[in-house]
């Protein structure tokens, strides 16, 4: 499972653990079945209106890339770059051939077997260009449905809050607590129900989907850059260099952190 996911869930957790537990005469008290149906209801109703059903369907599976850490394989993707340059260098065709067969890579595949096929420089970084900014489009609208979510749960929270207000005025003058306690209770717990879930949930999702997008597009990019030097015909160690660049760390170009870093000036009699 992704670390940070891990550590979400579990401060969240223990968040409301302390509304339930330190806030409240009792736990149960912040359990409220039909204000929970309202808000989570209402907001998958709203979310098929707005988008097509293919889509919203797609996005759910997404939930699941949330909760474990995915790899791009940006290591193997170089070895494979900086191999299939070696061959290329050699003129072995039939042996790039052979390594593209093994890969993964179904976007390194394509960019490598326009390279064999002889296509102009332009027109693979072209074709390439374009599919990284489709998979941008499509992953960043896939983001954008639970962002839509967000804002609806809020929403249809203060739909249920109506609703249990306007139940509780139908009842205020037979001053009967045990019939107007329990409306109350679904006026006041949709509102929390429709932030929590926007807050702790659907943004969150939006948030982690676009990080995810983000680290795809530079692994595409990575590889894009790749191919182009191999269509180049520069040297393998210089591609491997190159493309090992996109794995760095920040590194402060300016300044060594540390005490003691500053060198030592000798100053002459």
């Amino acid at each position: 499972m992704n670390p940070s996911t891990l550590i979400g869930m579990f401060a969240s957790m223990a968040l409301l653990a302390s509304v339930l537990f330190f806030t409240a005469e009792t736990p149960q008290s912040f359990i409220n079945l039909p204000g929970l149906a309202i808000v989570f209801t209402g907001t998958l109703a709203a979310t098929f209106i707005s988008y097509p059903m293919k889509e919203v369907v797609r996005v759910i599976r997404l939930v699941g890339l949330v909760f474990r850490r995915e790899n791009t394989y940006t290591r193997d993707d170089i070895k494979e770059l900086v191999d299939m340059s070696k061959l290329w260098l050699k003129g072995d065709v039939r042996a790039v051939e052979e390594a593209l067969g093994r890969t993964r890579n179904p976007f390194l595949r394509t960019g490598l077997q326009l390279v064999i096929a002889n296509t102009k420089e332009e027109e693979i970084i072209e074709l390439l260009r374009w599919r990284i900014a489709r998979l941008k489009a499509r992953e960043q609208a896939e983001a954008q449905i639970f962002r839509t979510m967000a804002t609806y749960a809020p929403a249809f929270g203060m739909i249920g809050t109506l609703v249990g207000l306007v139940n509780m005025l139908e009842v205020m003058d037979s001053a009967q607590l045990d019939i107007i306690g329990p409306r109350m209770a679904v006026a006041m717990l949709t509102t929390f129900y429709g932030i929590l879930l926007a807050n702790v949930l659907f943004q969150p999702i939006a948030v982690k989907l676009e990080r995810r997008t983000e680290e795809r597009l530079i692994a595409m990019n990575m590889v894009l850059e790749g191919i182009s030097l191999i269509t180049k015909r520069r040297m393998p160690s210089f591609i491997e260099e190159t493309l090992n660049s996109f794995m760095t760390t920040y590194k402060d170009e300016i300044r060594e952190s540390g005490a003691g870093s500053r060198p030592e000036v000798r100053r002459h009699a």
